[in-house]
């Protein structure tokens, strides 16, 4: 981070820097400018990370019902932060992501996958 020489402090400390971001906790939550975009045909091939994340159904009970924001995503798994941080394995629930009040369910089943290489698979509409 860049520091102000003159007062020797940091230009930004601990704020959003602008207005679609947002602190969740300690981890930053990027809002991203154009969320709108998102839509249930679209969602495969979109950014997941910053999304709210609820899970509807899971093979594990404990799993149903945890929801957060999506922090990180992997080949395999989610990472959730909500009242605590959670890696969630893709495989095994159903999401629903919130979008502008929108609110799109998907099987996690259809995430699986790097998120660069989900752009390239091809999907029935």
């Amino acid at each position: 981070m860049r520091r102000n020489g003159k007062e020797r402090k940091d230009r930004a400390p601990r704020r959003p820097q602008g207005s679609y971001q947002e602190v969740a906790r300690r981890p930053w939550i990027f809002r991203g400018a154009y969320r709108g975009r998102v839509t249930p045909k679209n969602i495969i091939w979109h950014e997941l990370i910053g999304l709210k994340a609820k899970i509807i159904r899971a093979s594990h009970p404990e799993l149903v019902g945890l929801e957060g924001y999506v922090l990180d995503e992997t080949r395999n798994t989610l990472v959730l932060a909500g009242e605590r941080v959670w890696v969630i394995p893709k495989d095994v629930v159903w999401l629903e992501f919130e979008v502008d009040g929108k609110r799109i369910q998907i099987n996690g089943k259809e995430l699986v996958g790097r998120p660069e290489m989900r752009l390239k698979k091809r999907w029935r509409k």
